[in-house]
């Protein structure tokens, strides 16, 4: 059985990624490595095994484009209005809250970020499938 490990984006600017990353989830730089041209940056935090992996092509000046094939990473929380509270705290200018009902019942209550490089991250209240 295949088991997710983690996701990568590509990234401009480190500081600015590994301080969203870190107001946003509370994930941490776990591993650092300098390649010639390129370097990985590997984030998580204590809660899972699951890694967000920060590439940033040294040579890089333009934003990258997301074309029009990415949609989003998804993390889900205690309390989704605990979140979104820390994250407009943080200046992290998260969506309004939402609610998804299907069959009179919630299906998933969440919000958006965008992190400084224009990548979205959904943030889902821990519930039924999304816990």
């Amino acid at each position: 059985m295949a088991k997710a490990i983690h996701t990568m984006v590509r990234v401009l600017d480190e500081a600015k990624s590994v301080d969203f990353y870190g107001k946003a989830f509370g994930l941490g730089v776990e591993d650092r490595f300098e390649f010639d041209g390129f370097t990985l940056v590997y984030l998580k935090n204590s809660e899972n095994d699951f890694e967000v992996e920060l590439t940033i092509n040294h040579d890089r000046t333009e934003p990258y484009g997301h074309g029009d094939g990415y949609g989003h990473l998804a993390v889900s929380v205690d309390n989704v209005d605990e979140a979104h509270a820390a994250a407009n705290a943080n200046g992290l200018n998260p969506t309004d809250v939402k609610e998804f009902h299907r069959d009179g019942a919630l299906m998933a209550k969440f919000f958006f970020l965008q992190d400084p490089d224009g990548y979205k991250i959904e943030v889902l209240q821990r519930h039924g499938r999304y816990t």
